[in-house]
């Protein structure tokens, strides 16, 4: 193994992702984390299935069949949309040709990685939501006698009253939630650093104060909203420790609702949260911008979703005095030979 090529590509790394995404493209930090995440789930499935140390891989290592290899794992042990696979190739191949233009010796590798295409999208999937009576079997399972009860639930609660991106919900401080004034509001920070102000019910008030009387001080308004405690240090809560737990209350909530889906996932919530304020009336428009989309278009995948509008509307627009509704008749009753020819038993 070539030592000199290793030291290329974390030194490139390093700097794709402290100097260049930071500071020349000016990205948010969710958007670089993104980044990060990508490289470090690669690098750990590379070290993996190659039996070697991350320290060993280098940039002959890491070829396009590893990387399918990677994309398939992401798509068949992970759970990945072909969008989520599409989105961490996006983040491997502006990598590689970061990597191209500081070093053009590593362009026969981003020629490599090029070859493997982007997966199809299905523009017809069904969005994948939290039924109210699924949600309502999940909000029961955490055992709110316990201090990791009550904070599950919060957390739950409010990422669905919120309609939150799990990293919104995980990069909250005490003070983006202000419950001194009419109306409750949280202070949510979405794609590209920009803020949405978002209230909540009063509901979700009772949860946050229950809450803020286990977990947070009241004097310190800077501090993570959502945190574990490793070592005595404090340390925002991971998106896996949420992903977690949700999967374990999903697990016990499907034994008493069959509406509980197998692979629940945080992002569950915001749709399920879209799709109930769409069915009871608030416009697109303003669903836009309750849910920080930066298009209209993309708010727009609860309407195309929602068949049960669609079924309701038609029904309301179909009167009774409409011809579908008059009663048919049926010359087949009694007659034996003509059943058999119209379900092709007889020429």
């Amino acid at each position: 193994m070539n030592k000199q090529h290793v030291d290329i590509l974390f030194q490139l790394l390093r700097d794709y992702l402290m100097v260049y995404l930071p500071k020349q493209r000016c990205l948010s930090e969710n958007t670089i984390k993104s980044y990060r995440d990508t490289w470090n789930l690669l690098l750990d499935y590379v070290a993996e299935t190659n039996k070697i140390h991350v320290w060993q891989i280098s940039f002959e290592t890491i070829n396009r069949f590893k990387v399918a290899g990677f994309l398939d794992w992401l798509k068949n042990e992970r759970n990945c949309s072909n969008s989520s696979v599409n989105q961490r190739l996006a983040g491997i191949r502006a990598f590689y040709k970061y990597a191209a233009i500081q070093q053009p010796i590593t362009s026969v590798h981003m020629f490599d990685i090029f070859k493997i295409p982007y997966r199809k999208l299905d523009r017809n999937k069904t969005v994948q939501l939290l039924t109210e009576s699924a949600l309502s079997a999940i909000f029961q399972q955490p055992d709110t006698e316990k201090k990791s009860g009550v904070r599950d639930l919060f957390l739950m609660v409010l990422m669905y009253d919120t309609a939150a991106r799990i990293s919104e919900l995980l990069n909250l401080k005490v003070c983006d939630l202000d419950h001194s004034s009419k109306t409750p509001v949280v202070y949510l920070t979405g794609k590209g650093g920009k803020r949405r102000v978002v209230p909540i019910m009063s509901k979700t008030l009772q949860h946050y104060l229950k809450y803020r009387k286990l977990f947070l001080n009241e004097n310190d308004q800077g501090q993570l909203m959502f945190y574990t405690v490793c070592h005595g240090l404090r340390t925002q809560m991971s998106d896996d420790n949420v992903t977690r737990f949700l999967k374990q209350y999903a697990k016990s909530a499907k034994a008493i609702c069959d509406e509980v889906p197998d692979n629940v996932h945080p992002h569950m919530f915001r749709h399920g949260r879209a799709m109930s304020l769409y069915r009871n009336g608030m416009p697109l428009e303003l669903l836009t911008e309750f849910l920080g989309h930066e298009k209209p278009e993309t708010t727009s995948i609860y309407a195309y979703a929602d068949t049960e509008m669609k079924r309701l509307a038609i029904e309301k627009a179909t009167g009774s005095t409409n011809p579908i509704h008059a009663e048919m008749d049926a010359p087949w009753i009694n007659d034996d030979e003509m059943i058999k020819k119209l379900y092709g038993l007889k020429p």
